[in-house]
C-alpha cells in the first residue's frame, strides 16, 4: 500500500474517533456529570461545550467523508467493487452527517438564539436525543469498519 492511501486511512479513522468519541464522552460522561450544577450553570457549560465540540465536528465530518470516498474511488476500485459492508458504512456516515447538520442548524441554533430557559431546555433535549442516535450509528459504523 502506498503512503497516500495509508495517510488517508489514518485521517479517516482519526476523524471518526474524534467525532464518535466526542459524542460518547458528551453523552455518557459529561451530561450525567452536569447534574450537580444549577440549571443556569448547566446552560453555560452546554453553551461552551457545544460551541467547541461542533467546531471540531465541522472539521472531522468532512474529513471523514472526503477520505472515505477518496479511498473508495482512488484506491479500492470505486463503489461497484465494494462489499455491502462498505456501502452500509458510507450510508451510515452520510446519515450521521445529515443528522449532525440538522442538529446544528435546527435545535442548536434555536438554543443559541433564545434566552428563555424552557426553550433552551427543549432544544437541549432534542440535541441530546439526536446525539444519542448519532452515537449509536457511529458505533455501528465503527464495528462495520473493524470487522472488514
Amino acid at each position: 500500500m502506498n503512503w497516500f492511501y495509508l495517510t488517508m486511512k489514518g485521517l479517516h479513522v482519526l476523524a471518526a474517533v474524534v467525532w464518535v468519541g466526542g459524542m460518547f464522552f458528551a453523552y455518557l460522561v459529561l451530561r450525567p456529570s452536569l447534574g450537580v450544577l444549577e440549571p443556569n450553570q448547566r446552560m453555560l457549560v452546554h453553551t461552551q461545550v457545544f460551541r467547541r465540540f461542533f467546531r471540531v465536528v465541522w472539521h472531522a465530518m468532512p474529513l471523514s467523508i472526503i477520505t472515505g470516498f477518496g479511498m473508495v474511488y482512488y484506491f479500492l476500485g470505486g463503489m461497484q467493487s465494494q462489499s455491502p459492508r462498505v456501502h452500509m458504512m458510507i450510508g451510515l456516515g452520510l446519515l450521521m452527517s445529515a443528522i449532525f447538520a440538522f442538529i446544528y442548524f435546527g435545535p442548536y441554533k434555536r438554543f443559541q438564539r433564545t434566552t428563555d430557559k424552557a426553550a433552551m431546555a427543549a432544544s437541549l433535549d432534542i440535541v441530546r436525543k439526536l446525539i444519542g442516535l448519532n452515537l449509536l450509528l457511529g458505533l455501528l459504523t465503527i464495528v462495520l469498519g473493524a470487522i472488514g
